[in-house]
């Protein structure tokens, strides 16, 4: 079984592939969908946030969420496919990983990856590649 995995991911989608060497071919073993994370803010929230009163002084203003409905659609992803990578590894069938995605959900990959799954991270890539076909992406593992 390869036990090299690449994983190519932005924030609505990702692509699992394996390997059965740094050189070989990719094979593709699973697409993952998130739609939730292609939705517009207004989408995600049923209603306005709430208003609050300044401490002090008169002024009123809206109070806002720690963090935007898209942005938590995309660390619920990134969390998902953190623990299903934590999966495989604890069934033996990863041993190497090399995660593809933009810049700011590659942060969240490695934000939400166990410790143990973060070892197994030979190489990152930062860029979006997920539209991209099998060759494309394999052109630019042979570049880095």
């Amino acid at each position: 079984m390869d036990k090299t995995w690449v994983l190519v991911a932005d924030s609505a989608r990702a692509r699992l592939y394996t390997m059965p060497d740094r050189r070989g071919a990719l094979r593709e073993r699973e697409d993952f969908v998130h739609p939730e994370s292609r939705l517009h803010d207004q989408e995600l929230t049923s209603d306005l946030p709430g208003r609050t009163f300044d401490s002090a002084g008169q002024g009123r203003h809206a109070m806002s969420d720690a963090m935007s409905p898209k942005k938590h659609e995309a660390v619920t992803f990134a969390k998902a496919l953190a623990r299903h990578l934590e999966s495989e590894r604890v069934n033996g069938h990863l041993d190497e990983l090399i995660v593809i995605a933009p810049p700011a959900f590659l942060g969240l990959l490695r934000d939400e990856l166990s410790e143990s799954c973060e070892k197994l991270v030979v190489e990152t890539i930062s860029k979006n590649l997920v539209k991209e076909t099998t060759e494309s992406i394999r052109d630019h593992l042979d570049q880095s």
